[in-house]
């Protein structure tokens, strides 16, 4: 890959798989790496030559200070979020961080609310005729037709936390009562896929599609990179309706029939995108490009079909917790 200007990028919520590959990419490209997390014990905290910083979590009020205050200390060029919780206050904080010179790539505010509000997606794609799930509010449950599996999950949730499936209305109005915030949809059946996409600042999108063979708790362990111009299309004609910008995942199913239905698009990187890069594309080395405002070279994100990766699980470390070193990241005003 082209080699680029180190710079210097804070990467959000290094806990999770999308944070913690994206900062391990982000070394091997050259960059320095400000990687933090609310955990203490978070993965990426070990990665080699991060610098590794506590800050509280995103719904925090003290969390816009610690930001400001760590891009400030360390000179930090750029913030990428790892995590859909700090896409809100950075979104935010973007007008600050932009004055003292920190780059942020992300779309347009109503974009990026449409995108992590599950109910505002299906209602924006369905405006637009995009198939996607039958969708129901709380409130709405009298008009869910009999005998169909439905899916009951928070409206702004992620990585698969608080999703339940069920096939009785009973059931569903119990987990509406105990899930905040939550929605209702159609459960859909086929082959499942994610779709890893970066979209340039004229609006050109490259997408590099992979099937999620074996999913564990929303990860997938077990991907194939395919082709499909129907796919392909029908996930430009969703960035394009909710104005992506930037790195992205959008996520759906391939129903028996030939059907395609959309379920979430992810305003970051995935979590499997390591076979989208070993399959030849430069998701993240053309991210950066982007960030930085240069162009980004289509070219470099084609892809091969057929590739596969296998994931699993590995301990990283086991130490003393008494003898962690995890800084606190530093307050600064918030002008």
């Amino acid at each position: 890959m082209p080699e680029q200007t180190p710079r210097r990028i804070l990467v959000t919520g290094v806990g999770a798989n999308p944070g913690f590959g994206l900062a391990r990419s982000l070394l091997r490209l050259g960059h320095r790496v400000v990687a933090v997390d609310a955990n203490p014990l978070a993965p990426g905290f070990f990665l080699g030559d991060v610098s590794p910083y506590r800050v509280p979590l995103s719904k925090d009020p003290d969390y816009p200070q610690a930001i400001i205050g760590l891009c400030r200390a360390l000179a930090v060029d750029a913030v990428v979020a790892g995590i859909e919780n700090d896409l809100p206050p950075l979104l935010e904080l973007r007008p600050r961080l932009e004055a003292d010179g920190v780059r942020l790539w992300l779309p347009d505010a109503k974009s990026v609310h449409d995108c992590i509000d599950k109910a505002r997606f299906h209602q924006a794609l369905a405006e637009h005729g995009i198939p996607t799930p039958r969708t129901w509010k709380p409130e709405d449950l009298h008009l869910v037709p009999a005998g169909i599996e439905l899916v009951v999950k928070p409206r702004s949730g992620h990585g698969s936390q608080g999703v339940h499936t069920v096939t009785s209305l009973r059931h569903t109005r119990v987990l509406c009562e105990l899930i905040p915030d939550a929605i209702v949809q159609e459960r859909i059946y086929g082959t499942e896929f994610t779709a890893d996409c970066l979209v340039d600042r004229d609006g050109r999108a490259s997408v590099i599609l992979r099937r999620r063979d074996l999913v564990k708790g929303g990860c997938a362990v077990v991907s194939t990179t395919f082709e499909d111009q129907a796919v392909h299309d029908l996930v430009v004609d969703t960035l394009r309706t909710v104005r992506a910008q930037g790195l992205c995942c959008v996520q759906g199913f391939i129903t028996d029939d030939g059907r395609i239905t959309i379920t979430e698009l992810n305003v970051r990187i995935a979590g499997g995108y390591a076979l989208t890069e070993a399959a030849g594309a430069d998701l993240v080395g053309q991210m950066v490009n982007g960030l930085f405002s240069l162009p980004v070279d289509h070219d470099l994100l084609t892809y091969r079909t057929g590739v596969f990766l296998t994931n699993y699980m590995e301990t990283l470390r086991v130490g003393d917790v008494a003898e962690l070193e995890i800084a606190a990241a530093p307050k600064g005003a918030v002008a």
